[in-house]
């Protein structure tokens, strides 16, 4: 088959500010939900919920530094400081685009300043030069797991509808500084994260809620208000912006053709879907009414919001796609793992990862075209990429070969997709750069072609070595996606 990628295609990697700048009380900057996470070891951690949830108590100690511990984001892989060594790095892979989000607390300290810290906005003023010293496009994300502190303790997060004015200030002030370095956008990085995840999500504490779906899903409705208000606000800033939003793609399959398991799949797909439905359609869809109403939710909406999500609808569909799960009707049937965001039971024809990720490529083109059938609209890949424990061997190299074969199969399955009629815009692998991890917040856990030296204590010297996966990501760019071999 000849090569599907188009000319334009825009290959790249994608990080988040928290997990790599570090820096984390440098310039002004304020403390930021994710600074305020412990590292929990392996031995010690309990369910994934506990893991990314907060509770008051743990909140105001942390943020006091009262609280004795190792949090690892505040350190991120030093970024701030490395950002031009690391971007050269990139621009010798090739890269077309690199993802990398703004820290709101940077910008805006405790969230509701007047004014914005101009040292904040010098550092991402660097960063973009940078990039386009190489000819590299910046995607950028407003809001990837992280917000200001003060505004968890003042008002719950996006529990507040009083959260959309200031982050419209924050979106506001970047759009204006940057609208001649930045084209692409993403508001909300895999939205639906604040469903399971309030706290990490949207900076949702639900201790002592009577009804905590009630409040995840009303701090959802205030961020889908602030992301249409912010594609409203983008347009009128520069109309060449692209904006889209940002979904955390979970594909479930029944696990077997019962026509239950089959009905159940569909209505887990339907709700892994419902943050893009809005976003996308502009609308909330008839299916997530009867959810809502079983779980006993009543959104809370103003009037004029149902035509503000109708007329800013996003320009492009983003999303992260790791892996797949399964659902059944059979209570039998106990065997599960964990994934990005998600759990589910365990597929017998699927590998998984160190971290029992189970590994699906396919699922990544049958996700692209039921997601392309849904829309119509251009697709973006922003997120994919194999967390494993790398191994520095005694002659230095790291031979991820793991790695090139997991990239190796879905960039194959990306090709079959665009064969299939699918129109995607790029393709950004998560943690082109090992980074501290968003869920375990470890740092063994490692994504990158780039290996950084650094274990979860935070010991290391920090230097940077290109795996092979490096070399082979290289040559997959310069051959536009036709060469996926393994040399």
């Amino acid at each position: 088959m000849p090569n599907q990628f188009p000319d334009n295609f825009l290959w790249g990697g994608a990080v988040a500010a928290n997990q790599v700048e570090g820096a984390y009380c440098e310039d002004g900057k304020g403390l930021s939900t994710a600074d305020v996470v412990k590292y929990v070891p392996p031995g010690q951690r309990i369910a994934l919920e506990h893991a990314l949830s907060m509770s008051r108590a743990e909140l105001a100690a942390a943020a006091l530094d009262e609280q004795e511990g190792n949090y690892p984001k505040r350190r991120g892989i030093d970024f701030y400081h490395r950002y031009k060594e690391d971007i050269a790095l990139f621009a010798e892979m090739g890269f077309k685009v690199f993802r990398l989000s703004i820290s709101w607390p940077r910008i805006f300290p405790r969230g509701d300043e007047q004014e914005p810290n101009e040292a904040g906005l010098r550092f991402y003023d660097n960063v973009f030069a940078e990039l386009h010293k190489y000819g590299i496009e910046p995607l950028v994300t407003l809001s990837h797991y992280e917000m200001p502190v003060e505004l968890v303790t003042r008002y719950n997060g996006w529990e507040s509808r009083e959260l959309i004015e200031l982050f419209l200030k924050y979106a506001d002030t970047v759009f204006l500084r940057y609208k001649d370095k930045v084209k692409y956008w993403l508001t909300f990085n895999e939205i639906n994260a604040a469903i399971r995840f309030p706290y990490l999500g949207a900076g949702v504490l639900t201790e002592g809620k009577e009804n905590p779906k009630q409040t995840a899903y009303q701090a959802l409705h205030h961020q889908f208000m602030a992301s249409a208000l912010t594609v409203k606000r983008a347009r009128e800033i520069n109309p060449g912006f692209q904006i889209g939003c940002m979904l955390a793609r979970k594909l479930i399959y029944p696990y077997s053709c019962h026509p239950g398991d089959v009905l159940k799949a569909q209505a887990e797909n339907q709700l892994a879907q419902f943050c893009s439905d809005v976003q996308v359609r502009g609308y909330y869809p008839s299916y997530i009414k009867r959810h809502l109403a079983e779980h006993e939710v009543s959104i809370k909406m103003e009037p004029g919001d149902e035509a503000i999500l109708k007329e800013n609808r996003v320009d492009f569909l983003s999303f992260s796609y790791y892996m797949s799960t399964a659902v059944s009707t059979d209570e039998s049937i106990t065997e599960r793992t964990e994934g990005n965001l998600s759990s589910g039971l365990v597929n017998p024809f699927l590998r998984t990862s160190d971290w029992g990720w189970q590994i699906d490529p396919t699922g990544l083109r049958i996700a692209l075209k039921e997601m392309h059938d849904r829309y119509q609209i251009p697709l973006f890949v922003v997120e994919n990429g194999l967390g494993a424990a790398d191994v520095v061997e005694a002659d230095g190299t790291i031979q991820d070969d793991y790695r090139i074969d997991y990239l190796a199969h879905h960039i194959g399955q990306m090709a079959e997709a665009i064969a299939d009629g699918v129109e995607l815009l790029g393709y950004t692998s998560w943690g082109c750069i090992d980074l501290i991890s968003a869920s375990t917040s470890e740092m063994r856990k490692r994504y990158g072609y780039i290996y950084v030296d650094q274990d979860d204590e935070g010991n290391g010297s920090l230097e940077r070595t290109r795996k092979k996966s490096f070399y082979w990501y290289k040559k997959v760019i310069a051959s536009n996606g036709a060469d996926l071999a393994n040399d």
